[in-house]
């Protein structure tokens, strides 16, 4: 298993940075739509739809460093980032870093650190949106909504997230290492 040196930790970092004013730009959007969305009962809707931007941080840094660690630390620094900039949430930015990057996290655990392809990549946005809404069954109280409501949600946090930390993700990857950014990875 590849261990973490000063040029990964730079990367995590750069890759951290970027991610975390993308965070806090997607903050008025979310506000905005989250306001479209109120008189029809769908508040919480907007919120799945932006949480794909808001968890890439995680499969972004994963899928690009490789090591162990690497998702958990690439979403809470990309959190810190945004916090520190005012994001509208506060130090509570931490606190969901933290699970959205765990999540990302478990994803690409469950292929113990090896394969890094499609494969690994889905397993982890599908472990992000399992662990994200677990957290907001209880955090942002949606246990209460009924259960056909939950499925929407949960669907739309699926979609949100496989496209931003999957296939953005991929896209990303994939012209860094063609533009020799990425000398270990494979730009396929």
């Amino acid at each position: 298993m590849k261990s973490w040196h000063i040029r990964d930790i730079i990367l995590v970092t750069i890759l951290a940075i970027f991610m975390g004013v993308i965070f806090w730009i997607i903050n008025p959007v979310y506000t905005i739509l989250a306001a479209a969305l109120a008189p029809f009962g769908l508040q919480p809707l907007a919120n799945e739809i932006v949480l794909g931007i808001w968890v890439m941080a995680g499969p972004l840094a994963g899928f690009i460093i490789r090591i162990p660690g690497s998702a958990t630390l690439g979403e809470f620094l990309g959190a810190a980032v945004e916090m520190f900039l005012g994001g509208i949430w506060g130090a509570s930015t931490l606190i969901s870093g933290a699970v959205q990057g765990l999540g990302a996290e478990i994803g690409f655990a469950a292929t113990g650190y090896k394969r890094y392809n499609w494969v690994s990549l889905s397993i982890s946005c599908l472990t992000t949106a399992i662990v994200t809404f677990t957290w907001d069954l209880f955090r942002s109280g949606y246990s209460a909504y009924h259960f056909g409501f939950l499925v929407m949600l949960f669907a739309v946090r699926c979609l949100s997230i496989f496209l931003f930390g999957g296939v953005l993700t991929k896209l990303i990857t994939n012209l860094l290492a063609r533009a020799h950014v990425l000398p270990n990875v494979s730009g396929k």
